[in-house]
């Protein structure tokens, strides 16, 4: 497959782009990470997320240590090209390393931030 594809990518200074993970069934959004040139192109080639982590400075197949991966069905490109959100098949229904299904487990609400949604399964269990 030719990657002309990636022309219409905005990458950022840094040669990155923001992918959003959302559930394919629900909606749901489950996390924010980025990609580079090389974790979109696995990401297609391989129908799973893999994105580039910034602390590590490596590409990271989402899963990889937790087995929690995500198969995409879809990816959609933003009208600035510098936006994509990945419709995904989240495995074991945990996206986040915290044992949450979303990463977005808090809710702003009395002036404080509010966890609402509980942990499905240990960290320690997840990642040992």
């Amino acid at each position: 497959m030719s990657d002309t594809y990636l022309k219409d990518v905005n990458f950022n200074s840094d040669g990155l782009v923001a992918a959003i993970a959302q559930d394919a069934a629900t909606g749901r959004i489950l996390m924010m990470a980025w990609m580079n040139r090389e974790a979109l192109t696995r990401t297609i080639a391989l129908g799973e997320a893999v994105y580039f982590s910034r602390s590590r400075q490596k590409l990271w197949h989402k899963g990889e240590s937790s087995g929690h991966t995500q198969k995409v069905s879809e990816i959609r490109l933003d009208c600035d090209g510098d936006l994509l959100c990945l419709q995904v098949d989240q495995a074991g229904g945990i996206a986040c390393h915290t044992g949450r299904e979303s990463c977005l487990y808090r809710v702003f609400k009395d002036g404080q931030w509010q966890t609402v949604d509980p942990v499905l399964k240990n960290p320690e269990d997840i990642y040992s």
